[in-house]
């Protein structure tokens, strides 16, 4: 990561998850900020009837407050909404899934229809939403009928128009699966930088003052054969 003007720059780590911070403190000025990287993706890949769901009595104690409501996930209020909907399925990876393709048959992918404060239950009601809004209902459905959910920032390779993506992992057989409401990207394709229980906990840039965003640029390639993006199988990479 690079600054111009140079700047001071204080790294730490932060939440039970690990998620790095990079804390400056910038003077009044036009300043330009770099970050480029190689990851190094080596997923865990099921094939998806075979991943059950997790007991909550044999869940790590830090994946139960994913199961809980927060600040743009309304877990409990939709709960009831949750098992109308998905309680008759059958349980796991499939289940999950199912409520993943709910959301993307039921939402209309519209930027600018939502704001920084919208949350799952708006979304459900107006039916309308970006990668966050749709990320954020699917996370709220999973906890809402006790499967844990944990909303992630991050990249997604080849999307289309570039930009920094909001998905999620659902905890299933111990374990931490990738899914993407939208369908903008194969799971395959997708690079976490933070996770936390809504897009609140990993703001990919938080301000005190005032700032003026001039001109951003995002990309996520492949350096290898994309033809590996076509699959659909269960993928874990945490």
């Amino acid at each position: 990561m690079t600054f111009n003007p140079p700047l001071d720059v204080e790294q730490c780590q932060i939440g039970p998850e690990g998620n790095r911070l990079h804390r400056i403190v910038v003077e009044p000025c036009q300043l330009s900020i770099s970050y480029e990287a190689t990851a190094d993706l080596r997923p865990d890949i099921e094939r998806p009837r075979e991943v059950g769901e997790s007991q909550a009595s044999q869940m790590p104690p830090e994946v139960l407050t994913y199961m809980n409501p927060s600040r743009y996930c309304e877990s409990d209020v939709l709960a009831r909404f949750a098992y109308e909907e998905f309680g008759r399925l059958k349980p796991g990876f499939t289940r999950a899934q199912a409520i993943c393709d709910w959301v993307f048959e039921h939402l209309e992918y519209t930027p600018g229809s939502t704001t920084s404060t919208t949350t799952a239950t708006d979304v459900l009601l107006q039916r309308t939403g970006v990668c966050r809004d749709y990320a954020h209902l699917a996370i709220s459905l999973c906890r809402g009928i006790g499967i844990p959910a944990r909303y992630v920032s991050g990249y997604a390779v080849d999307l289309q128009p570039p930009d920094y993506h909001g998905f999620m992992e659902a905890f299933l057989d111990g374990q931490w699966y990738l899914f993407d409401p939208t369908r903008l990207a194969s799971t395959l394709g997708l690079v976490r930088i933070g996770v936390g229980r809504d897009a609140a906990d990993v703001a990919f840039c938080t301000l005190t003052g005032s700032a003026t965003l001039l001109e951003k640029n995002v990309w996520a390639n492949l350096l290898e054969d994309p033809s590996c993006l076509s699959k659909n199988p269960a993928v874990s990479t945490a």
